[in-house]
């Protein structure tokens, strides 16, 4: 059997991937961190294993769970003394529940988990999208623009120049442009670095007409 990491990594790229074009990472890494430790309390792991309860009702109960701690910001205890609080409340199906506070499209995730029967791999989901984020965050997308097509040795040694200046990984997306006469620009961010030969033109043009 595959172990956890290899089966988290899929949804957790799945979510990472989400999160980041719709822009609410944080939101998700907030999701996650409270779903894994609702689901690594001893409190809940009975529910969660019990095979007559339907993925949807251990969904609507990581729901509901989630909604009673974010609700519940100064209580004292540890986030799994929280838990162990409304825990039972959940189980039995009390009235009065929180209103649910997880989006939808969180809500879709975990929902696929449940009926994959893989909400236990929360917590390994969850390290491996706080790695991608910060993978994420060190990526640097870089610009190059040349006179002519790169050869693959050259896109290299300028991707791993950019890399070892940066500090950070770097991206490079390459366009050709006949005009630029020979050379390339390098565009990072608002930053230009012009070593075309048009470029060189229009700078000593500039020094002689001043």
């Amino acid at each position: 059997m595959a172990d956890l990491s290899t089966l988290a990594r899929p949804y957790a790229k799945a979510a990472f991937d989400y999160a980041k074009e719709n822009r609410c990472v944080n939101e998700w890494q907030n999701y996650l961190t409270v779903m894994s430790a609702i689901v690594s309390d001893k409190a809940f792991e009975t529910y969660l294993n019990n095979p007559a309860v339907s993925a949807l009702n251990k969904v609507d109960a990581l729901r509901d769970i989630y909604n009673a701690s974010a609700n519940t910001p100064e209580a004292e205890g540890s986030i799994f003394e929280k838990i162990v609080a409304v825990v039972s409340d959940i189980i039995y199906d009390t009235e009065d529940k929180p209103s649910n506070k997880v989006s939808d499209a969180f809500g879709n995730f975990l929902t696929q988990l449940a009926e994959q029967d893989r909400l236990a791999l929360l917590p390994t989901v969850t390290e491996r999208f706080t790695l991608l984020q910060a993978e994420d965050a060190k990526e640097v997308h870089a610009y190059v623009t040349s006179a002519y097509p790169l050869t693959k040795e050259q896109e290299l040694l300028i991707e791993n120049r950019l890399s070892s200046s940066l500090s950070s990984k770097v991206i490079i997306h390459v366009e050709v442009d006949p005009s630029l006469l020979a050379g390339v620009t390098i565009k990072v961010g608002d930053k230009l670095i012009d070593d075309s030969v048009r470029g060189k033109l229009k700078q000593l043009k500039t020094q002689l007409t001043a």
